[in-house]
């Protein structure tokens, strides 16, 4: 029947009188795994975690995968990679659409080449057309952002002049999405 009384955690005072001088006998607290200091905690885990994820000691994903399945991956990707240019392309343009604070100033067609002058809220912006293309050439805008779009080719492709309060917008035959355009995605 001796059994022996278990010493108390590390850090805490052993059982005693208490009082000023009390507290000279504590133990300083060591740390939680002593063998490998506080930086090996925290590397070991690492290392643990790492060889659960690329699957040491357990199957990878890859070979659980059937060639049934690796054949529905390629065709998945297949389909993917050939409704891109289909569904995304804005179709033919045939015309440029000039509008300054939204209003319509003219319709150019884009089988004509001609430069078009456009007064704007800041100045005069000057739109290029060439067969099948249609830019802003030059504007009044601090930044040049409509400028630096160079050429418009596909429709529904927009170019802003912001500060001049002047767009630039190709319309065309585009087939059955003419009304929708890669911001309405």
């Amino acid at each position: 029947m001796n059994e022996r009384i278990p010493d108390p955690a590390p850090g805490r005072p052993k059982a005693g009188p208490s009082g000023p001088g009390a507290g000279d006998d504590r133990e300083p607290p060591s740390p939680p795994f002593p063998e490998r200091g506080l930086g090996g905690m925290h590397t070991d885990l690492l290392r643990e975690l790492l060889a659960h994820a690329t699957g040491d000691g357990h199957l990878p994903w890859r070979r659980l995968l059937k060639p049934g399945d690796w054949l529905l991956l390629v065709c998945a990707a297949a389909l993917v990679a050939a409704s891109y240019p289909l569904l995304w392309r804005g179709g033919v343009a045939d015309r440029a659409i000039v509008r300054r604070d939204g209003q319509l100033v003219t319709e150019l067609a884009l089988n004509i080449p001609r430069k078009y002058a456009v007064a704007g809220a800041i100045g005069t912006t000057v739109i290029e057309v060439q067969p099948g293309r249609a830019r802003v050439l030059s504007d009044p805008g601090p930044r040049q952002y409509c400028v630096q779009q160079g050429w418009l080719t596909r429709a529904n492709a927009v170019a802003i002049c912001a500060p001049n309060h002047v767009t630039l917008q190709l319309a065309g035959r585009s087939g059955q999405n003419g009304a929708y355009d890669t911001l309405n995605y």
